[in-house]
């Protein structure tokens, strides 16, 4: 059974399910950075353009949901379990959350050493060249 890099909360998997009966298919994507770069992004699909460095980690159950990083944050969080939480506040104006008055957030635990073995033996994810 594949170890899953990402997961959503109820919370996160209810505010997906409705983000996408609003907007359509949606996507993460993850870049680092300052004002609210740190969270994760939630955009109708297509709508952000992901490059080909990228790192695609995984596909959410809500919808076949992408959730992507950008490669500079990939190789900060590679050893790391995301989960996809939702707190009161307001997020990016740019996440489709914003309007809702909650925001996205991650928390995350370090890979434990059977799954870094298991994921290594898969190979590396996906990235933004493998999808163009």
């Amino acid at each position: 059974m594949p170890v899953a890099r990402v997961e959503l909360t109820p919370a996160a998997e209810e505010l997906l399910g409705k983000l996408a009966a609003l907007n359509g298919p949606v996507m993460f994507h993850q870049s680092g950075g300052c004002c609210d770069g740190s969270a994760p992004m939630c955009y109708p699909r297509g709508e952000f353009r992901v490059g080909a460095a990228d790192v695609l980690l995984a596909r959410l159950p809500v919808g076949d949901t992408p959730f992507w990083m950008s490669a500079d944050q990939y190789a900060y969080w590679r050893h790391t379990h995301l989960t996809v939480d939702v707190v009161p506040g307001r997020g990016s104006g740019f996440s489709l959350e914003a309007p809702e008055g909650v925001r996205f957030l991650i928390r995350s635990r370090l890979f434990t050493d059977a799954e870094s073995g298991a994921l290594a033996a898969e190979g590396p994810p996906r990235t933004g060249a493998d999808e163009l």
